[in-house]
């Protein structure tokens, strides 16, 4: 028999299965590389189009809070002229009011009393003046208690004067009023 010597045909199958091994190594860490690469550029991309995004809605959070803030100052300009609109409509229907007050002041203040001053705030009267007798401050402040544009007439002070004439200087408070609240007032009561 004759002998065959396998040791090279096994040096070769070793060296081919080394190859194929580097090789299959070599391409999977290609692989295995590109893989990698892929996957970065992937996650770049997602994370630049997230910063794109976030930029964009910071953009937008920059317009509105900008708007927010007209808005704001927009209501606040309504809420002004609101208010303003108020006052003048309030100021309209209280017009007539001073020349019935003073239609009243007419009406109520009896012989022998002298109006000296008449101060307002709000619909607080301060009426001084100066009477004959304390007895024509007493019919003066009746007077103002019927009247239906004042009502709570209060007496602040009475002083007597010296001088020839017999004679009271007084000061008295009252409240501006109107005959539909005096009629509603009754009517409640």
């Amino acid at each position: 028999m004759a002998h065959i010597n396998l040791l090279p045909w096994r040096e070769e199958l070793r060296q081919e299965k080394t190859r194929q091994f580097v090789s299959i190594a070599v391409l999977s860490m290609i692989l295995t590389g590109a893989c990698i690469f892929l996957v970065h550029m992937a996650y770049n991309n997602q994370i630049d189009h997230q910063k794109f995004r976030n930029t964009m809605l910071q953009d937008e959070i920059k317009t509105l809070d900008s708007a927010l803030t007209e808005i704001a100052s927009l209501e606040e300009t309504k809420a002004q002229l609101l208010a303003r609109m108020d006052i003048i409509q309030s100021l309209q229907q209280r017009r007539p009011q001073i020349v019935h007050l003073f239609d009243d002041f007419v009406r109520t203040v009896p012989e022998g009393i002298y109006l000296t001053s008449i101060e307002q705030q709000a619909k607080q009267l301060t009426i001084k003046g100066v009477a004959e007798s304390n007895g024509r401050v007493s019919a003066y402040m009746r007077n103002i208690d019927a009247s239906p544009w004042m009502a709570t007439p209060k007496l602040k002070v009475i002083e007597n004067r010296k001088g020839t004439l017999r004679s009271s200087d007084f000061t008295l408070t009252t409240s501006q009023t109107l005959p539909d609240e005096n009629t509603n007032d009754v009517g409640d009561s």
